[in-house]
């Protein structure tokens, strides 16, 4: 879908489905913690007659249900059936997913599915203990831009990697260049190396808020250099044997279609200290999914040849 056609639909979205859609959402983020008719409203900002509005429709339809002894609210059986479609109506999704849960058993560390909606990036499915999971996910939206999703847009369009690239560079031309550089050296090694840990990825969207045209200049000269800093300390060159063990927080690769076009995500979260070595072991893991799959989304005829 093109950024234009994005746009029209993103523009013409519907108010009250968005509101439906936020509470079976939240509903799906709190699978572990039963939700009370007043947690929904508070999280959502609802007001109470929109919130009752709402759930009601969602359990009469089966989509919802209501625990009439502890007045509390979790997702309802009508979703299994729309859950139980997923795998043949997404197939590229379904075999991510068993990819993930294979990685995990023999990496050791925890997988996951990250696929891009619109200018977000969304991790749609996570294997492995939930102690290893990384902050924030799954489920919760990050933006797709820098230092999020390198490993989806290095194989991106021109057009789509500009763009990638001035969310987070603007028009400072040493953030441009670091990041094409970036882009570049993941196109090389096949997978991205992210030490981005979640308190700097925080920070990131923190001081990307900032205006800084309304700072003094050398204020607003920090600050520039701090998102330069921000945006690319956590793609270090892994190249080096030499190097002492970092911490990695990610290591991804893209699953491309049938089109050739990187439509999502694989990854594994380490969040330990790896060195040269290790990295190339699991990016060399993860690779071989990722092709396995791309061949596998491939037409009979294509595969027999």
């Amino acid at each position: 879908m093109s950024s234009r056609r994005s746009q029209a639909i993103r523009g013409s979205s519907s108010a009250p489905t968005a509101r439906v859609l936020d509470v079976v959402e939240l509903l799906a983020r709190s699978a572990h913690a039963r939700l009370r008719f007043s947690d929904i409203v508070r999280e959502l900002g609802l007001t109470q007659a929109t919130a009752h509005a709402i759930l009601k429709t969602l359990c009469d339809r089966g989509w919802a249900s209501r625990d009439p002894v502890a007045k509390t609210f979790t997702l309802g059986p009508a979703l299994a059936v729309v859950a139980a479609r997923t795998d043949t109506a997404r197939p590229l999704a379904h075999a991510a997913r068993s990819a993930a849960l294979r990685l995990s058993h023999e990496v050791g560390y925890a997988g996951s599915v990250v696929e891009r909606f619109g200018d977000s990036l969304v991790v749609t499915a996570f294997e492995g203990d939930p102690a290893t999971q990384p902050a924030g996910i799954p489920g919760d939206r990050i933006p797709y831009a820098p230092p999020f999703g390198v490993a989806l847009a290095a194989w991106d369009t021109d057009e789509e990697q500009r763009a990638w690239v001035r969310r987070g560079a603007g028009d400072n031309g040493d953030r441009i260049r670091r990041l094409e550089r970036v882009l570049e050296h993941t196109r090389q090694r096949g997978y991205d190396v992210d030490w981005t840990t979640p308190a700097l990825a925080q920070a990131v969207q923190v001081v990307g808020t900032l205006d800084s045209h309304e700072m003094p200049t050398p204020v607003r000269h920090i600050l520039d250099q701090l998102l330069v800093e921000f945006s690319t300390i956590g793609f270090l060159s892994d190249d080096n044997p030499g190097r002492r063990k970092q911490p990695v927080v990610t290591i991804a690769a893209p699953v491309f279609d049938h089109h050739g076009q990187a439509a999502l995500m694989l990854a594994v979260h380490p969040l330990c200290p790896l060195s040269a070595r290790q990295i190339r072991f699991i990016g060399d893991k993860l690779t071989n999914e990722t092709a396995a799959i791309a061949k596998s989304q491939q037409p009979t005829t294509d595969r027999a040849v």
